[in-house]
């Protein structure tokens, strides 16, 4: 059997033909979310969070169910509202009369996967409880912390339209989700597809597609996959040019006219991506080599998830929101002209 650094050419098939039949699944449902599926499947064997945003009636809390379903795990569904505590997400301690002691209830976030509907909906004492939760896998109870069962995984969602009565989701908590995948419309033939639906899609049937093995197996061959230290600098030399004061190591790594473009795009960034940005572009891109079926991480891997993993890292300044520039701009002319290695 041929071996590729430790890894079995039967082990990366079966990685392969798993991600290729949750897609085959999903389809059944989800029409045109493609990207969505390959977003939140990445992020689930990469062990990270995923902030889905997009317009209300794109089917993102379809798109959520249905994974939960390939997926085999334990599921609940929290509904961020105004008025929501703490508590509510993570639990409480309730006083028993008959014994004359304190016992733990614990709330709906002990449980594999976290549906986060609405996430900027909820106050900031709920949004930092959920921070601890997605960033330790635990929470604090009382006096007492609490592990977190394994896998954790919140999916979250927001509508990007929506002002009254919303709260932005701090830079602390947007830089714990290793995704921000952004649902698009659909295609006048996707929607043509979907209208035939009726609204009933999430009445038909998919099939689970990972257990609890079959992921682990997965995560575990992604510390086997091969990244060249090349592959390394043009990581950090992404990341690094999106920091407007710290242009020194990209300009050293480009032998292009630099300077020029880095400044065309750095008056645009207030704060730019951190140390974590590299390290989550590394982990998603191994999983995508892994789920192409090879070993190897290429520069096209990179790409591939570049603007969901750096997208809601970004802070904008008012020049680029007065010129209608957005991050996904930014990084799609970052990738542009940043040689390949």
């Amino acid at each position: 059997m041929e071996r590729f650094n430790n890894i079995t050419e039967e082990d990366l098939n079966e990685c392969r033909m798993l991600a290729d039949k949750c897609r085959e699944e999903a389809a059944k449902r989800l029409v045109g979310q493609t990207q969505v599926v390959d977003g939140i499947l990445t992020a689930l064997v990469a062990g990270g969070h995923v902030l889905l945003e997009g317009v209300p009636g794109l089917a993102k809390t379809l798109a959520v169910r249905t994974f939960a379903e390939l997926s085999g795990l334990d599921f609940k569904r929290i509904q961020f509202t105004p008025d929501l505590l703490p508590a509510d997400l993570t639990g409480t301690l309730i006083y028993e009369q008959t014994g004359g002691k304190f016992s733990v209830r614990k709330g709906p976030v002990f449980t594999n996967v976290v549906f986060a509907d609405e996430i900027n909906r909820a106050p900031a004492k709920v949004q930092s409880a959920l921070l601890e939760a997605m960033a330790e896998h635990q929470v604090t109870i009382g006096e007492t912390s609490y592990r977190l069962p394994e896998p954790f995984f919140v999916l979250a969602t927001q509508n990007p339209i929506e002002q009254e009565g919303t709260y932005n989701l701090p830079e602390a908590e947007l830089d714990r989700f290793l995704m921000k995948i952004v649902v698009p419309y659909p295609t006048p033939k996707e929607e043509a597809e979907i209208v035939k639906t009726c609204g009933y899609a999430d009445q038909i049937k998919v099939n689970q597609v990972f257990s609890e093995r079959s992921l682990n197996k997965c995560r575990s061959l992604l510390d086997k996959i091969v990244c060249d230290d090349k592959i390394v600098e043009y990581i950090v030399s992404i990341v690094n040019v999106t920091r407007p004061i710290e242009k020194s190591y990209a300009e050293l790594k480009s032998p292009v006219s630099f300077t020029k473009a880095g400044d065309d795009i750095t008056k645009y960034i207030t704060y730019g991506a951190s140390p974590r940005a590299g390290i989550a572009l590394l982990q998603c891109a191994k999983v995508n080599a892994l789920f192409q079926g090879r070993s190897f991480v290429l520069p096209e891997d990179i790409k591939a998830v570049a603007l969901n993993v750096l997208r809601h890292r970004l802070i904008l300044s008012y020049e680029a929101s007065a010129s209608g520039v957005t991050a996904d701009d930014i990084i799609a002319k970052i990738l542009d002209f940043m040689p390949l290695p």
